[in-house]
This record gives structure tokens, sequence and C-alpha cells, in this order.
């Protein structure tokens, strides 16, 4: 898997560098900033970019923006954002679009290599990666709806589907089996009044409301 990586502080950006290629991607192409990343996807294609939120010249939304530029001009390139703190209005913005490859994740994550490095793979494996606290904080905007009508059990599980897991992945988290994450996700779907559809269409659609950026 091939990578490119723009984040400004060179420690955490040579950091980046040396566990990506300690779990097997090929880093490509590393900078500072927005520009230059977008650039350097242009010439090498990667399957991954890893960019900080803020960065030169504005220290902004420049991350955010190139994100949104790649997803468009490259859409077979999985991005992964790193923030210092939780930008609520940017994670909004990314949800609202395509989720597959694509994860948002703070900076202080990248601290546990073991963790970071499974969500870097679920990501450029196709799948979604959101910080917990990410996941949190959108939460706190939504008010009363049909997600009231959900178990603790169910919220829970909901909420890891939300941090990108697969049902294996979310046995594994709260500890039960596979089939009993199957069944609170057929529950989930029913209470949240979700049209019949294919699984993975209906699964995200759950994760959407859940994170309040879908009617």
């Amino acid at each position: 898997m091939r990578a490119v990586i723009a984040e400004d502080s060179v420690l955490l950006r040579v950091g980046l560098v040396k566990v990506l290629e300690a779990a097997g991607f090929e880093v490509v192409a590393e900078t500072g900033d927005a520009e230059a990343v977008l650039a350097a996807a242009r010439l090498h294609e990667p399957d991954l970019a890893v960019l900080d939120v803020r960065m030169p010249p504005s220290f902004t939304d420049e991350g955010v923006r190139a994100a949104l530029a790649l997803r468009a001009s490259h859409p077979a390139t999985a991005v992964l954002l790193l923030s210092q703190y939780v930008e609520e209005r940017y994670a909004t913005d990314l949800l609202t679009g395509e989720t597959a490859g694509f994860g948002y994740l703070l900076k202080q994550r990248v601290a546990d290599v073991e963790e970071f490095i499974d969500a870097v793979r679920r990501v450029a494996a196709g799948g979604t990666a959101l910080d917990p606290q990410v996941v949190s904080q959108l939460l706190t905007r939504r008010h009363s709806d049909p997600l009231d009508r959900l178990t603790p059990r169910e919220r829970e599980v909901l909420a890891s589907m939300a941090e990108g897991r697969s049902n294996a992945g979310i046995a594994e988290q709260l500890v039960v089996s596979e089939s009993a994450v199957a069944k609170h996700i057929n529950n989930i779907l029913a209470k949240l009044d979700l049209p019949k559809a294919e699984a993975d269409h209906r699964r995200v659609l759950a994760v959407l409301r859940f994170l309040g950026v879908s009617g």
C-alpha cells in the first residue's frame, strides 16, 4: 500500500513515516502543506493519504479542503485526517459525503501504535475509522429521536459501528459473540425505521443518523 503524508509538525511527520513503514506501507511522499500533498497524489496515485486538519499558510482548514479535493479527484485514495482537537464542523462536512475509505482521528491516538495501525488499515481497505471522542462530541447536538428507542447495549453496538468496526471487531470490543452483535444490529435497523435495502447501505444510514448528519 502506497501512502502520502501531509503534516507540518516535523517530529510527528517523521513518527508517522516510521510507524506506517513498520506496518508495511510504502510512504512515497511526505510534506508539510496541503498543496504539496495534492501534487504528490497526482504524481504517485497513492492508496492512502494521511492529512493534518490544520496546515500552513493559515492553519485553519487546509487539510480538510485537501481531503475533499482528494476524494473528488482520486476517489480510490483512502483519506485519514488527524486533528489536535475535535473539529466538529469539519467532521460533519466530511461525513455527509462518501464515508468509505475515510478516517478522522485525534493525534493522541498515534501514541497507541497498534490501535492506530488497525484504524489505518481499516481505512486503507475501504472502511471507516472515527475517533470515539469525535463520535461523542457529535452526539451532543442530538435531540430526542428514534435513537432513544435503543437499549444501552444497542447504543454501544451502534457507537462501535460509528467508529468503523466490523461485526467481529464489535464482538471483540464488547466481549460478546458475533451472532449477538448481528442480532443487536438487526434490532437497531428496525428501531430506526430504516427502509429495507442492501445490508451495508442500511448500516451506513444507521451510523449517519446516530451521528446526527443525516435526516
